[in-house]
């Protein structure tokens, strides 16, 4: 099998996507009142503190923003690993509450929609929230589940032979969107 990869965002797109998606929060919610950013391990995590970043600057306060691990969620895998929200550095685990808060759910492909239900499962065994809402970078389509993003960094329509590939300088030393063809080789 060959695969043929494509950049479909740079990282002057990234950011644009994400200035682009801070100030649709703000718009939405009226503000940040009540809000919690939630990245999804493990690349859903920077993209919810480059938000909250983003927001800070624009509206001079921090927004709480948390990690959640849903290895224990998931219904592809059974591995028994506990389920989770950390704070990152601007609040400590003790008082992060998601109860009647309402949280804005980051991941960096949506797919089927398996990953966001397991997610939603756990933020449900942490507490009830006000609201989820979803954040993703890229969405590719080919949804399994009735799931439908609030805010898209881009959509991406793709084949099932083709893959997204969203690289984050925090992890990968560079950031950029890639879009993989597989194809398969004739002799």
């Amino acid at each position: 099998m060959n695969t043929e990869t494509r950049i479909i965002m740079d990282e002057t797109a990234i950011r644009r996507a994400l200035t682009r998606i801070a100030h649709e929060i703000l718009e939405k919610n009226k503000g940040i009142e009540d809000c919690i950013l939630v990245g999804i391990r493990t690349r859903g995590i920077y993209l919810a503190q480059r938000i909250a970043e983003r927001i800070q600057e624009i509206e001079g306060k921090p927004v709480p923003c948390g990690e959640l691990d849903i290895t224990g969620y998931r219904d592809d895998q059974d591995n028994g690993r506990p389920t989770d929200i950390n704070s990152s550095t601007m609040l400590t685990p003790a008082n992060l509450s998601i109860r009647n808060k309402k949280i804005i759910l980051f991941d960096d492909v949506l797919y089927t929609g398996r990953t966001i239900r397991a997610a939603m499962d756990a933020l449900m065994d942490c507490g009830r929230p006000e609201m989820i809402q979803l954040a993703v970078l890229a969405d590719r389509g080919h949804r399994e589940l009735p799931i439908r993003p609030d805010y898209i960094g881009k959509n991406v329509p793709t084949s099932k032979l083709e893959e997204i590939e969203v690289r984050l300088s925090e992890i990968d030393g560079s950031d950029q969107v890639n879009i993989m063809q597989h194809r398969e080789v004739t002799a």
